[in-house]
C-alpha cells in the first residue's frame, strides 16, 4: 500500500519537474537576445581587455538607468586599471625568460589573469545581487570569439531574466 503511494508522488513530481522545465524554455524562447559590452582598451592580456565601453546601448533603454550602466561599467574599468598593469609586467618579464625557463616564466602570469577575472566575476555578482537581479538582469563575464579575427576574448554579456510572477494565497 504504502510502495504505491510513493509511486503515485514520484509521477506527481516528475509531471510537476516537467511543467516548469516547459514553462521555464517558453519564457527563454521569447527573452530578447542579450546585451554584448566589448571590450574598447588598447591591451588585451590573455582575452580580457584592459577598457570596456561605457556607452549605453539601446536596447537596454527603460530596463536601467544610463547613470547606474556608466557607475557598473567604470567599477569594472577600475578593477582592470589596478589589476591588469602588473599581469602585462608579468607578461612581459615572462616572454623575455620563457626559453630560459621552458616556459614556466609564463605561470605567474596566468595565475594573476586567473585571478583578475574571478575579481571581475566578484564585482559582477555584487552588481547583481545589488542591483540588476532586481530589475530582471544578469551580468556575466562570457568568453565570445573576435569580430575581427579567430581569437577570444572576455565580453560582458547582459542578460534578460524572465519575470516569474509571485503567486499569494488568499
Amino acid at each position: 500500500m504504502m510502495e504505491d503511494f510513493d509511486e503515485i508522488y514520484e509521477e506527481e513530481e516528475e509531471e510537476e519537474e516537467d511543467e516548469d522545465r516547459a514553462a521555464e524554455e517558453q519564457l527563454l524562447k521569447y527573452a530578447p537576445d542579450p546585451v554584448v559590452v566589448r571590450g574598447s582598451g588598447h591591451v588585451t592580456v590573455f582575452g580580457l581587455s584592459n577598457k570596456y565601453e561605457s556607452e549605453f546601448p539601446s536596447a537596454l533603454t527603460g530596463k536601467v538607468a544610463p547613470e547606474e550602466f556608466k557607475a557598473s561599467i567604470n567599477r569594472v574599468n577600475s578593477c582592470l586599471r589596478k589589476t591588469l598593469p602588473v599581469n602585462v609586467r608579468w607578461l612581459l618579464c615572462g616572454c623575455l625568460c620563457c626559453c630560459c625557463t621552458l616556459g614556466f616564466s609564463l605561470w605567474p602570469v596566468i595565475c594573476l589573469s586567473k585571478r583578475t577575472r574571478r575579481s571581475l566575476e566578484k564585482l559582477l555578482e555584487w552588481e547583481n545581487s545589488r542591483l540588476y537581479h532586481k530589475l530582471c538582469l544578469h551580468w556575466r563575464l562570457s568568453k565570445r570569439k573576435c569580430e575581427t579575427n579567430n581569437m577570444m576574448e572576455f565580453v560582458i554579456l547582459i542578460e534578460f531574466l524572465p519575470k516569474i510572477p509571485i503567486f499569494r494565497p488568499d
